[in-house]
């Protein structure tokens, strides 16, 4: 705690900042429901395999968010697939966080099974990974976000590993549907 306070003091955190992480944890917790499925409906071993690396990354991401926000006595939400709540002029306001799929695109993932399941899995996944990138880029260019060691980090792990992981599903995605198209 005394850490985390005298790192604040240094290089002071943003309501961006606070935003981001909040909003982050909602984020990933859609994408380790999602990958949660994978082994029950059918995926294939690469998509359980890349489902697994995102439950176990996602879930330490998690606690490391939450640790900040209570570390910094802010409130700390559940890490529940959800968007977040606003309140503005006495009314509450919910916000999905970017690439997140809607309570449609979770259905037709949920029921999807085998091939069908890796296809979704992949095109969803990019879009949610999409939009994780898009939330660090909104961090960034807000005015002086970013600049506490832990957010700072964070952030530009999860731009280069969702990044990376986009590219990795493309070309995934790419193959699955070149399989379905050959004779």
């Amino acid at each position: 705690m005394a850490r985390a306070r005298a790192d604040s003091l240094r290089n002071p955190y943003t309501e961006a900042d606070i935003h981001f992480m909040t909003g982050m944890i909602g984020h990933h917790a859609q994408a380790v429901l999602m990958s949660g499925w994978a082994p029950e409906r059918g995926a294939s071993a690469s998509v359980r395999t890349l489902a697994a690396r995102i439950i176990n990354a996602q879930r330490d991401e998690i606690a490391l968010m939450q640790q900040w926000l209570r570390e910094r006595l802010q409130p700390v939400p559940e890490a529940r697939p959800a968007g977040m709540t606003m309140v503005m002029d006495g009314a509450e306001h919910h916000m999905m966080m970017p690439g997140m799929l809607t309570p449609e695109q979770l259905a037709e993932l949920r029921a999807a099974r085998g091939p069908e399941f890796d296809r979704l899995f992949l095109l969803y996944m990019i879009q949610h990974h999409r939009g994780a990138v898009e939330m660090v880029k909104t961090l960034f260019n807000s005015h002086g976000a970013g600049q506490d060691e832990t957010i700072f980090k964070f952030a530009s792990d999860v731009n280069v590993d969702q990044s990376t992981e986009i590219a990795r599903m493309q070309s995934m995605l790419a193959a699955l549907v070149g399989l379905r198209r050959a004779p």
